[in-house]
């Protein structure tokens, strides 16, 4: 059986994760008080064994704080006795939940009299805690529309074998800020600009002639491989651990050409050992929303 416990922030796009796992099979339970996610596991093993193989839940916080706070006890206990479990935390930034309310005008469930939506933001987080410190993947949905989730879940939840680690290498820009999932951030600002070269100001890192002016530079290839060695200790290093999940953020500047360029060469070098490497470009898919738009 697998299980996949989906929390996180209210506006973070819950619904969409948990409507996503239920188009690819899914059994769904959402807003489940957490004190009876043992209870419901073990009314389903105790039916058909492949009645509800796979499953998701739904945890917010409605619930009370003690009983979030045995969530990862509740987890570990699972996972000894041969259930595949996954914890899938989802955020974003306050400016970005504070829209997404005022798009929508519902209520936050921590909102009360003298209570600002602000406040009850920052005391979801505080609750959360504990399923945050636990979870095994962290997707910020700051930057990311509902199908842009659809796919990440889609893409690295899903898709992820029992027992096999799913690496995710992202480029960013500085000037948009850094990632809120990311396990490792690097810099590669001091790498040769093709910003700066009139013809390739307008491509990006996988246009031919941006790859081309990069690999001309010597220390273009010796910063990936130094963070191809580094990367592969962690990556061996999460293995041993059990980790199911790793995300390795990469940044330049405005996250169009070195960033993007690097992302791809080591989801390139990391491909071929490893059967569930993904890339993605956050700041090139923001460009093309806007240009579309």
């Amino acid at each position: 059986m697998r299980l996949i416990v989906v929390s996180g922030l209210s506006g973070s796009g819950k619904s969409v994760a948990l409507h996503m796992l239920e188009d690819l099979g899914y059994y769904c339970v959402d807003n489940i008080p957490a004190a009876l996610l043992k209870p419901l596991i073990s009314h389903i093993l105790r039916g058909s064994e492949d009645a509800y193989p796979r499953t998701a839940v739904g945890l917010d916080a409605r619930n009370r704080p003690q009983e979030i706070e045995m969530i990862p006890a509740m987890l570990d206990e699972l996972r000894r006795s041969g259930i595949h479990c996954d914890i899938l935390y989802l955020h974003a930034v306050d400016e970005v939940l504070l829209k997404r309310y005022a798009e929508t005008r519902r209520k936050h469930p921590l909102t009360a009299a003298g209570v600002s939506l602000r406040e009850a933001i920052a005391a979801e987080r505080t609750l959360l805690e504990p399923i945050t410190s636990a979870a095994d993947l962290i997707i910020d949905t700051s930057t990311m529309g509902v199908h842009a989730l659809r796919e990440a879940v889609r893409a690295r939840v899903d898709a992820r074998r029992a027992n096999q680690l799913s690496l995710m290498f992202e480029s960013f820009g500085y000037k948009h800020g850094i990632p809120g999932d990311a396990d490792f951030v690097f810099d590669v600002r001091s790498l040769p600009n093709p910003y700066w070269e009139h013809a390739l100001r307008d491509l990006t890192g996988q246009d031919p002639a941006v790859i081309a002016y990069l690999e001309g530079h010597a220390e273009v290839g010796a910063l990936i491989a130094d963070l191809t060695a580094f990367i592969s200790r962690r990556v061996a290093e999460s293995a041993a651990s059990n980790r199911g999940y790793l995300t390795i953020a990469v940044g330049c500047t405005g996250g169009q050409h070195r960033s993007v360029y690097v992302v791809e060469r080591l989801a390139a070098i990391f491909g071929k050992d490893h059967p569930q490497v993904l890339s993605r470009h956050d700041a090139l898919r923001t460009a093309r929303r806007r240009t579309d738009a």
